[in-house]
């Protein structure tokens, strides 16, 4: 392990070393997208509905809509989905070839409604289905659609004539090449970017339209940004963009691309939660207009004046591709949530040893320096579950190899982790070094899973190992083969304790535009990059959580971390924010981002803890380790170009708060696992909003420096250097909220002053509900599942509380394919804490020990406290009453935690 006191300190210079330099502007912003500037440019244009060419089929209605001045046809599809969304497509009716249409992320084609037509008049047809509470309304001249409600319009589709569909077009009609000159000043069929020329071989193919959702001005989601929660008014400024790059050190508060996408919009009032989902997987930018509660009209005559319910406009772009536009309904946050996820996939449920602590450095330097580090969290009692390998691990940036010298016996390091049920994660890139001696090279090349250029032949660029070639994950052909290679016989050096980190899948190019790919480069059945870009890194992902299942014969849940990804990332695993820096702001700027994934599906995400690149001091360090553990992934990443900062390097009072801080989040892993098990199956984010738990609660609706874990805790890291307290605001005016370090009470409805140190971070339960914990945590998730539980029963104002725990082996898919689950209900009510279950298809017997109970908010104890078991037993249970603190402890339960019982106090 290197001397901390002596190694190199990042400076402007190193961090200039890992990222190219670029003249001028390397990122492009809204006046260089040459799509964009023509939608929003466009003049004149004005599309009308044929009404009498609807038909109804059975799977929803479709119109023709055409171009009033161009006669130009598109082909209007609106489809009612079961679940309570609608899906509203727009294609060309016959172009001369066809659109790229997004393959992959649906789950599954929705299962539609059979919509029947409720009335007709002049210029208007009014749809519906089902019970018919909601009706599309569908107007001729101008084109637009309405979602109404009980009557009531919600969404309006085409509102301000926004549509704008540039229609294919043959490059061989052009009637001259200066004609062809005059457009390309439009960047109709090529434009620049520095020195990168894009050449377009269909030509203008850009989509896009605009929406109205009326009643509504809080509106969230569309990561990745580094921004706040709620999403910002653009207008006079830069859209959102959607577009996958590889940011280093990002700009807090800008609303350019960063590593991921996920083009899906929450928006949320009262009384009401509505989603907006746009399935298009090339460069996509929006732009929002909130109009709140005002009076327009003449300001000195108040009779002339009228008022204007709020509404948020919101305006899609997208280069290529359809207009594949889904209306979630809702009503309520989680309804919402659910709608979502029956289309692009749930959590997926994550191993238990990935709910631990993972550490992390570009690169621990040799199998030595693995082990000694390993060691050091065992010489300092500090829990952990997973180290990690960066490239430098490799030979040469030769993925699936190893350094012969640094790294000769990579099984024998990976069996000395096993033996203390800890794990290793390798870096796989998508970027393969060009070496005609290297198999993998051969295979892939001769084997056609290379991206191709323009003109046929392989694209090369540069990344980690200099000139190299980038995997078409596209094609289904190349992800199996990339899956096989992760099988134990190819993968030489690997064990099944091996798992997998996605990074620089945006992708990233160094010598490329924006140092991404070209778009003008050409995937599997001849799709422009520029049509799928986005879907880069989540078809990685994709292949490689399919090559970790297949390793294991199906038996297992994989671990895949991913840098890039897309709408469905979640169901191949994690993501992280990315390269931050090791600052407060980037602290402070992860929990907004973390929340906006969170709402977005993208549940198994986390921030580098500590900052990748810079150096922390101590007080940012615990800060971050305390945040950290707060959050769905948790783990400490470095550039090597920082001091080393392992744990214990810091002196004893950082050694002894980030111990402290890692072995709570141990203690609370069975309430963590709990709620990815209710995430994985109901798409209730483990991390949420205030707002979606206190729907009605407007002081909520922009609060985005604490959240909710489950429904049970609000945590508020505390994100300033030196501060000495920090406010809280504990929703709920009918609401009880505990300390979880004190145990005492609050009411909730206001802001509260709370005194912290540097070893304390606010954290309450809420009343009405029961966490889980276990009573010690060992040195990873393997000894902490041989610990004993306890209940925390926090009691609402009548006396009551309620919460689940669920229980399964950890790590395999019999909880899916064999039924090997527990889940259990503890409920108290009257006096009386049940345990009982929740689900009876589960058979999964844990030996797990209650062996306390602690209740937060019991006034009084009147008796001795009995159990009862399920036969029917009676036994008096030992226990100690703080009156003062209305808390009462019982002790020596020593029961099963599957089992049924009835303690009565």
């Amino acid at each position: 392990m290197a001397d901390p006191e002596t190694e190199k300190t990042a400076s402007a210079d190193s961090l200039e070393s890992i990222v190219p330099h670029v003249e001028g502007e390397k990122f492009k912003r809204s006046q260089n997208i040459s799509f964009y500037k023509r939608q929003r440019a466009k003049h004149g244009l004005q599309y009308c509905a044929s009404l009498e060419t609807l038909v109804l089929t059975e799977s929803g209605a479709s119109v023709e809509v055409y171009e009033a001045h161009s006669q130009e046809r598109l082909l209007l599809q609106v489809c009612a989905i079961q679940n309570g969304t609608i899906r509203v497509t727009i294609d060309e009716l016959q172009p001369i070839k066809p659109r790229y249409k997004v393959a992959d992320v649906l789950v599954r084609e929705p299962e539609y409604e059979q919509l029947r037509i409720e009335w007709r008049r002049a210029g208007c047809v009014s749809l519906t289905w089902g019970p018919g509470q909601h009706r599309i309304q569908v107007s001729a001249s101008p084109f637009c659609l309405e979602v109404l409600c009980e009557e009531e319009v919600i969404v309006t589709l085409n509102p301000k004539g926004r549509l704008y569909f540039e229609t294919l077009q043959d490059p061989t009609r052009l009637s001259s090449s200066s004609h062809q000159d005059d457009k390309d000043s439009l960047g109709l069929w090529q434009e620049t970017f520095q020195q990168f020329k894009d050449i377009k071989a269909n030509g203008p193919s850009s989509v896009g339209i605009d929406l109205s959702l009326h009643g509504f001005v809080n509106a969230y989601g569309l990561p990745e940004h580094a921004d706040e929660l709620q999403l910002k008014d653009t207008s006079g400024s830069e859209p959102y963009r959607l577009y996958n790059l590889d940011v280093f050190g990002y700009e807090i508060g800008s609303k350019m691309g960063l590593y991921g996408s996920v083009p899906f919009l929450l928006a949320h009032n009262q009384d009401r939660t509505l989603g907006l989902f746009w399935l298009n997987a090339s460069e996509t930018l929006v732009d929002l207009h909130y109009s709140s509660h005002e009076e327009h009209g003449d300001s000195g005559s108040p009779e002339k004046k009228s008022k204007v319910s709020p509404q948020t406009d919101v305006s899609w772009v997208s280069e290529s591709g359809l207009i594949d536009c889904f209306i979630l309904l809702g009503p309520s946050p989680a309804r919402v949530f659910s709608q979502y996820a029956q289309l692009t996939g749930y959590q997926a449920l994550p191993p238990l040893f990935s709910l631990g602590y993972h550490q992390c450095r570009w690169n621990y330097k040799d199998e030595n320096d693995v082990k000694s580090v390993d060691a050091g969290f065992d010489l300092h009692d500090i829990p952990y579950d997973v180290i990690w390998l960066d490239i430098e691990h490799t030979e040469g940036k030769r993925y699936f190899t190893w350094d012969s010298k640094l790294f000769p016996n990579p099984v024998d390091m990976q069996l000395h982790l096993q033996k203390k049920k800890r794990k290793l994660v390798v870096i796989s890139d998508p970027h393969i070094k060009v070496d005609p001696d290297w198999p993998f090279y051969c295979a892939a090349r001769d084997g056609d899973h290379f991206v191709k250029d323009r003109n046929g032949g392989i694209y090369r660029g540069t990344c980690w190992p200099g000139d190299s070639c980038y995997l078409d994950f596209s094609s289904s052909r190349t992800r199996s083969w990339y899956a096989n290679q992760f099988s134990l016989d190819k993968y030489k050096g690997s064990t099944e304790s091996l798992f997998v980190w996605n990074d620089m899948n945006e992708p990233s190019v160094f010598n490329g535009p924006e140092q991404t790919m070209p778009k003008d480069t050409v995937h599997c059945g001849g799709w422009e990059h520029r049509d799928q870009h986005n879907l880069y890194g989540f078809l990685q992902h994709m292949a490689t959580f399919e090559g970790l299942v297949t390793r294991s014969g199906g038996l297992e849940r994989p671990f895949v971390l991913s840098r890039s990804f897309f709408a469905g990332s979640q169901r191949m695993g994690a993501v992280w924010t990315g390269d931050n820096l090791a600052t407060w702001e980037y602290l402070k700027i992860s929990i907004p981002m973390l929340l906006s994934l969170s709402i977005t599906g993208i549940h198994f995400c986390g921030a580098d803890v500590g900052g990748f690149m810079q150096d922390p001091d101590p007080e940012l360090l615990v800060r971050w380790y305390q945040a950290g553990a707060l959050q769905p992934f948790f783990r400490g990443h470095s550039a090597k170009y920082t001091k080393r900062r392992e744990p214990w390097l810091f002196g004893d009072e950082v050694t002894l708060a980030v111990r402290s801080t890692i072995q709570e989040r141990y203690f609370l892993l069975p309430y963590w696992y709990t709620v990815f098990h209710l995430a994985h199956t109901s798409a209730l984010p483990p991390i949420r909003p205030l707002w979606v738990e206190f729907p009605k609660e407007t002081e909520t609706f922009t609060v985005d420096n604490q959240y909710m874990i489950g429904n049970a805790l609000l945590a508020c890291p505390v994100t300033d250097p030196g501060v000495s307290e920090v406010k809280v605001l504990l929703p709920g005016s009918d609401e009880l909220w505990y300390d979880v370090s004190s145990g005492e009470q609050h009411r909730g409805g206001g802001t509260l002053t709370v005194p912290v140190t540097l070893e304390t971070v606010p954290v309450f339960q809420r009343g009405g509900t029961v966490v889980s914990r276990k009573t010690d945590c060992g040195s990873c998730t393997a000894e902490l599942q041989q610990q004993p539980f306890t209940l925390t029963v926090a009691l609402d104002s009548k006396g009551n509380a309620e919460g689940m725990l669920y229980l399964d082996d950890g790590h395999s898919f019999s909880y899916k394919d064999k039924k090997q689950f527990c889940l259990r209900n503890f409920m108290m009510q009257s006096g009386k804490l049940t345990s009982s279950c929740a689900d009876e298809e589960g058979q999964f017997i844990s030996d797990g020990k209650l062996e306390s109970v602690v209740i937060l908010g019991q006034k009084n104890v009147t008796g001795q406290p009995t159990l009862i078991s399920a036969a029917g037993k009676t036994t008096i249970i030992m226990f100690q009453f703080e009156q003062e603190q209305a808390m009462l402890t019982l002790t020596d339960l020593d029961l099963d935690i599957h089992t049924d019982w009835e303690i009565r106090i």
